[in-house]
Formats: C-alpha cells, sequence, structure tokens
C-alpha cells in the first residue's frame, strides 16, 4: 500500500482523482500552501483534445494570483468586445466592452483560450510546483473512508492512503458515484458542434477578435478568437438526440447534419460555417458533445463528507451558457486551498468549509446557465422579448458583475 509519502513524514497527503483542469489547478493550489499532492488520471498520456474556453475576470485574477499571468498571455487571445446577433436576421442586438474594460471595472482580463494550453499551463505550474505527484494511467476502481485515512484503489489493484481525497474526474465521476450514489448525470438533449479554425485560411470577412454569440430559435452559435488570436473557436449548440454513447464528447460529426439544424440563419452565420471544412486541419472538421449537467447543488454535503470532496464537473457539472464550466472548476481550486490551509481544524472539517464556501455560488451558476440556455433559444414572443430586451438594455444584461467581480 502506497502512502504517498516517507515513513515518518508528517507533511499532509492529498489524493486527486483526475487530471484535469480543475485536478491540476486543485493540485498546483494545494501545494503551494504545503501539502503533499498525489494526482491520478486515467489517461495514459495528455493528448490535446478539446475546443476553446472563456475565462472571466473571475478566474484570471486567480491565475495571475497565482504566478501565471505571463505564460496566460503567451497562449491566450484577449477580445475586445462581445457580440450578441440574431442568428436569423444577422441584427446586432447589444455589446459589452471587454478589454481594457474589464480590467478597470475587475482588476483582471477577460480572456478565450484553448482548453489544450489551458490544461498545458497549469500541468507546466503544477509539475514544477514542490510537492506534487502526478501518476498517469491510473483508473479508480473505488475509495475507502475510515475517518482517519482515505483509501484509493485503483483498477490495476493499486491501494493508495492519503489524509483526504478530492474527485476532480468529471461529470461522469466515479468518485461521486463512491460518494453519493446518485446515479448519472442528466442528458437534455443538447448537441454541441466544435471546431477550431485557421484564421489565417478565412477571408477576411470572416475573422475575428472579439466574442460573437448568434441567438436563434433553438439554437446559439459562439466563436471568438484563441491562441493569440490565430485561430478561432467555433460552438454551435442546437437541439437534438444524443449519440448512444452520451460519455464521450470527441465523436466526429457530418457538416451537413450541421446546416440542416441550424436551417433559416442569416447569410454570415452560414458563411462561417460553410468555411469550416477549408480552414480546420482535422479529417473531422466538427467534432460533437452531447451535453451532460446535474439540477444545482442543493447543500454542502453534496460536495463534502468526511475526508472526500468533489470539485469542477465531479461537483456541479453545468450547461455552458454562462461560460463558467472551466471557471467554476479553479474557483474551487483556490477555495480547497485556502480552507485546507487551516491547520487548526481537522481535514473534515476542513474540507466542510471548503463545500460550505463553495456550494451556493455553484448552485447560482448552475441555475443561470439553465436559464441562459432556455434564453438564448427560445421562440415565438419570448424570442421577440428576448431580443428586444438585449437592444433596449444592452450591458446591463450583458455584463455580469456578481460573477465576475467576486
Amino acid at each position: 500500500m502506497d502512502r504517498g509519502g516517507t515513513i515518518g513524514d508528517m507533511t499532509q497527503q492529498l489524493l486527486i482523482a483526475g487530471g484535469g483542469i480543475g485536478g491540476l489547478a486543485a493540485a498546483l493550489a494545494v501545494a503551494r500552501t504545503g501539502w503533499e499532492v498525489r494526482l491520478y488520471e486515467r489517461a495514459a498520456e495528455f493528448t490535446e483534445v478539446g475546443a476553446g474556453v472563456q475565462l472571466g475576470p473571475n478566474v484570471t485574477r486567480i491565475l495571475q494570483g497565482w504566478g501565471l499571468e505571463a505564460e496566460l498571455r503567451d497562449v491566450a487571445a484577449f477580445p475586445d468586445r462581445l457580440q450578441v446577433r440574431n442568428a436569423t436576421s444577422g441584427a446586432e442586438l447589444g455589446t459589452l466592452a471587454l478589454g481594457a474594460r474589464t480590467i478597470e471595472r475587475y482588476g483582471a482580463p477577460y480572456v478565450t483560450i484553448h482548453r489544450a494550453d489551458l490544461h498545458r499551463l497549469l500541468c507546466k505550474a503544477a509539475s514544477e510546483q514542490h510537492g506534487v505527484h502526478i501518476n498517469l494511467d491510473h483508473w479508480v476502481a473505488d475509495l475507502k473512508d475510515d475517518g482517519g485515512v482515505v483509501t484509493l484503489n485503483t483498477v490495476a489493484g493499486q491501494q493508495i492512503e492519503g489524509d483526504a481525497l478530492v474527485g476532480a474526474d468529471g461529470v461522469w465521476s466515479r468518485v461521486r458515484q463512491q460518494l453519493l450514489n446518485d446515479g448519472p448525470p442528466r442528458v437534455p438533449g443538447h448537441l454541441a458542434y466544435r471546431t477550431m479554425l485557421n484564421q489565417s485560411a478565412l477571408p477576411q470577412a470572416l475573422r475575428t477578435t472579439q466574442v460573437t454569440a448568434w441567438l436563434g430559435p433553438r439554437l446559439h452559435v459562439v466563436q471568438y478568437p484563441v491562441r493569440r488570436g490565430e485561430w478561432m473557436n467555433v460552438v454551435a449548440i442546437v437541439h437534438g438526440e444524443p449519440p448512444a454513447d452520451a460519455q464521450g464528447w470527441d465523436h466526429g460529426a457530418n457538416h451537413d447534419d450541421l446546416q440542416r439544424a441550424l436551417g433559416d440563419t442569416c447569410a454570415p452565420l452560414r458563411d462561417l460555417i460553410v468555411a469550416v471544412p477549408e480552414a480546420t486541419v482535422n479529417d473531422h472538421p466538427w467534432r460533437l458533445w452531447a451535453l451532460a449537467d446535474r439540477p444545482p447543488v442543493q447543500d454542502a454535503e453534496q460536495m463534502a463528507r468526511g475526508l472526500v470532496a468533489l470539485l469542477g464537473d465531479a461537483a456541479h457539472p453545468m450547461r455552458p451558457y454562462l461560460a463558467q464550466g472551466a471557471g467554476m472548476a479553479i474557483e474551487d481550486a483556490a477555495e480547497l486551498a485556502r480552507a485546507l490551509a487551516m491547520d487548526a481544524v481537522d481535514v473534515p472539517t476542513r474540507l466542510k468549509r471548503y463545500a460550505l464556501a463553495r456550494w451556493q455560488r455553484c448552485a447560482r451558476v448552475q441555475a443561470r446557465s439553465i436559464r441562459n440556455g432556455q434564453i438564448f433559444h427560445s421562440t415565438g414572443l419570448v424570442r421577440f422579448g428576448r431580443d428586444a430586451s438585449i437592444k433596449l438594455l444592452g450591458e446591463r444584461i450583458l455584463d455580469v458583475p456578481w460573477l465576475y467581480g467576486s
């Protein structure tokens, strides 16, 4: 049995299941407080998967605090504004200035970044942080919390003991099922088509330095720059039947299927979609992801019990309509580190404080994400009301001070 440290070493040991953005952020943040961290990831190697991620100032402020500002600037894009357009008519509904305004108001920038670049950045920082040990090709089988230590058992039969365990193993979390036994997440019938485009391969009129959200009936499309603006992330979310394997997100998708799903949208949006096969280097220009989430967190017990806590999508999977999935995981990591640094109280109390500090905010973001999806995809009179409200109120609707300022 692996205790994770040398015999007689009194350094406390945190085990983390999952090496995604949340797991790596937690490893980095907690090791900075003096804990020894052992992270276990089921993949045999980290590969470049995923698409774009938006990080609001609530998140970039944390990354800056971890000393990652320069690394972020090397790989991210910094859009100058957010624009909302009607997907059918193409009309501009409203804008929100980002760039310098976001820094002035919230003390940190609004960033768009390729998920793989963010993952790589966090992986490098965690690997270089004293006390972090990253172990690949370790599949979690089950766990046991006896009140004194927590034991993580792997599929290969390895037993690893620690003083605490964090499940950061995603929306289909095995740790969550061991802890809560609350069944699989729900699959609401929203399909996300994602792609990455080389902007130099696009006509000048289709290139962008901003975030644009196209709102339709029963669909929406978001586009924004990544990789210093050299590439563009595009995601189109439509209603439809999910693939048979809902757990897998990287399904090759048919370009014609998406064009049919978008229906009678405006010419500028159709031009962007038509240009995709010519501007991507992938064999499949589109990848298909069936969205999955859970209802908003109900109480702190759903995020921590005893020596085990949940983080990121394992704790509060959310729909992407507020662009805060990765952000909430990074916020979780920062709060977890603050809680575990409270040496005056025992570990279960520290994890409970972590959960108490996080569950209501995460629940609010989950609920707002669901509501935004209903608004983005609205039809009939509700859709006309949506457009009129954005035109009338503009930044008062598009800005989110309660989120970005915290």
